[in-house]
């Protein structure tokens, strides 16, 4: 038997250990199948390359929980290790001293990667074990099967045992503070969130009693041992769609491992992307495209993140561009720093290389999809829409690819490309100063005044709604060239498409000023600017408008993204139509009370016909239309 010290340069680490990653002390386990799963590959390398000329035989990790002896054992039958390899491995521990340690680690964003970055993955099992046991056979034939054993201070003891079988097992004896980690569903929950993947198969059992080994080993007392009765439950696919090569995948196991990702899904993805880069980084996975809703952050965090098929994360911003974590699937790779801070990743060459590569394969892959087949391309538009245009935003690199196959869609759903629709526009739509102005709605139905005036004039008008509408179209008038946007009820169709083709009005402008007061007495001053505009006499009397910039501002700011403006005041133009026949009868009507009350209606018209008419004004109304009927 030996005994000794751990060869650490501090006599504190496993309270430090416990106290900085107490937080995240479920990832004990995901270390300790990690190591298990390493040593069980190691023994194949081994094996591929003649290094080890035995039966291999059935390698397997097994996680099994005994309640009643309060203990949590990791078992593996890979390369084990010797005496020496435990001195080396586990005793030989090197830090610069605790306190550097605390200082550069307190920072809550590093707490779930300290483990790996100091390679710290056994020592993780102290944050919940106050006893730790090493059981060990070693893959030499001589080999002397030896236990280490530690109750959480620097001291150790290793002493000669008897194992039949090679591999390791981890026990730990868990403390009553941690008791949590007794609960079957609590491991089962932490095995199926870290260890879903792995690829040797991960077998869960709780010991329901203890009986004879029936192969006669003895303890030191010379007692015949006692050995668990297990329950098995394999939980992982040791080989997920990601890591088989494409050629040999269906759509159908595509689909199939969606499940997989996500059971409680309803919704079937659009397409998927498979990734598979061995040069000039390591990078696999598949990516699904999902049927985006209109809040995209409640699509987040869907990406599931896996280093040699290890999961590690779901918060992937640091690793893809921000509008990318809108997908669903897994990337996995071990080319990924995963034991920094993320200010690291941020900066990391390969991460870079890595975000630039997944933005234009799936870049690549829509203007694929409207290449081969546009019609389905348009028909998926909808649900396609949102993540085209959070992505244009958000990421320059992709804008440029977008452009290709971003589509408009006119009030008689027809789709366009952007250089489509400006070629078809251009001879009717281009103002005095050569601009070309695409008139739009938010919502047809709402606005159909405005998209039937436009229309009669024989002008297009697009559908452009969603959150991301108003920053998108600004992004498309810096984009694009001489090309500017215009809500149809942003103003007077001939001040939307200034032409400089000046009807005559019927009303002077003493006229103007003289039936101006009539209104202003019957609207709030702060909220409605009055003017007059000749206009033909077959639009309405009046039109309430507001104007462009005013109304993108305020759903900039709703959003979030005005930068520093203050609040929009909700303000509007009422433009009267100097030529409309009701107007001048307005202006012919000698009884002022006649004339404020036909003036109120004209004005309550167009309110209503914007859905601004409310409670008892629209009661007043319609009370008031009774009578003139």
């Amino acid at each position: 038997m030996k005994t000794g010290h751990i060869n650490v340069q501090t006599e504190n680490i496993f309270p430090i250990i416990k106290k900085f990653l107490y937080s995240d002390h479920e990832i004990f386990l995901r270390e300790l199948v990690s190591n298990a799963v390493d040593a069980s590959q190691k023994l194949k390398v081994l094996a591929k390359s003649a290094e080890y000329d035995k039966e291999i035989g059935d390698l397997k990790v097994e996680v099994i929980l005994n309640k009643e002896e309060k203990t949590l054992t990791i078992r593996d039958y890979g390369i084990g290790m010797t005496a020496e390899e435990i001195d080396k491995y586990i005793n030989q521990i090197a830090f610069s001293g605790a306190e550097e340690f605390v200082q550069k680690y307190k920072d809550s964003d590093n707490k779930e990667s300290i483990i790996g970055h100091f390679g710290l993955g056994f020592y993780s099992a102290f944050m919940v074990a106050d006893n730790v046991e090493i059981r060990t056979l070693a893959r030499y034939d001589d080999a002397q099967a030896v236990q280490w054993s530690s109750d959480g201070t620097t001291e150790y003891k290793i002493e000669e045992i008897e194992k039949e079988k090679r591999g390791t097992d981890i026990v730990l004896h868990i403390t009553e503070e941690s008791k949590e980690f007794l609960d079957e569903n609590r491991i089962s929950g932490i095995l199926n969130k870290y260890c879903k993947f792995l690829p040797i198969p991960v077998i869960f059992g709780t010991t329901t009693e203890q009986k004879d080994d029936p192969s006669g080993e003895k303890d030191e007392e010379g007692n015949v041992k006692k050995v668990s009765n297990e329950i098995p439950n394999q939980i992982n696919n040791t080989k997920p769609a990601w890591t088989v090569t494409p050629a040999e995948l269906k759509n159908e196991d595509y689909s199939n491992f969606y499940r997989e990702l996500y059971p409680m899904s309803f919704d079937e993805p659009l397409f998927h992307i498979h990734l598979n880069v061995d040069y000039p980084f390591n990078l696999t996975g598949i990516l699904y495209f999902p049927k985006i809703k209109e809040n995209v952050e409640v699509q987040k965090n869907k990406i599931q993140l896996y280093s040699n098929q290890v999961f590690i994360t779901d918060n992937v911003e640091e690793i893809v561009p921000e509008f990318l974590t809108l997908l669903h699937g897994v990337i996995d790779s071990p080319d990924i720093p995963l034991n920094v801070s993320r200010s690291y990743l941020q900066s990391d060459s390969s991460v870079k290389k890595i975000s630039s590569h997944i933005t234009k394969k799936v870049a690549d892959k829509l203007k694929q999809m409207f290449n081969q087949d546009r019609k389905d391309f348009e028909n998926k538009w909808e649900d396609l829409r949102v993540f085209v245009e959070y992505g244009t935003l958000s990421d320059d690199k992709f804008a440029d690819k977008s452009k290709d196959f971003t589509l408009v869609k006119n009030t008689e759903g027809k789709f366009y490309t952007l250089d489509e629709f400006t070629e078809k526009v251009k001879p009717t739509q281009t103002d005095k100063d050569g601009k070309t102005v695409f008139l739009y709605t938010s919502s047809a139905e709402e606005q159909f005044s405005f998209v039937k005036a436009a229309k009669d004039r024989g002008y297009e008008v697009l559908e452009i709604q969603g959150p991301l509408a108003s920053h998108w179209i600004q992004k498309m008038e810096t984009s694009l060239d001489n090309v500017s946007f215009a809500r149809v009820d942003a103003d007077t169709l001939d001040k939307l498409i200034n032409k400089d083709e000046d009807i005559p009005s019927k009303l002077s402008e003493e006229e103007q000023k003289k039936i101006q007061p009539v209104f202003e007495e019957i609207l709030d001053k702060d909220k409605f600017k009055i003017q007059f505009e000749s206009m033909s006499e077959t639009e309405a009397p009046i039109v309430l408008t507001q104007p462009e910039f005013i109304r993108r501002m305020k759903e900039q700011q709703q959003l979030g993204g005005a930068g520093f403006m203050g609040a929009f005041p909700e303000t509007y133009n009422m433009v009267v139509n100097s030529n409309h026949p009701k107007i001048s009868d307005l202006l012919n009507t000698k009884k002022k009370g006649d004339q404020a009350k036909k003036a109120k209606q004209l004005t309550d018209l167009a309110l209503l016909s914007q859905g601004m008419l409310k409670g008892e004004a629209l009661t007043e109304f319609v009370n008031r239309s009774i009578e003139l009927v």
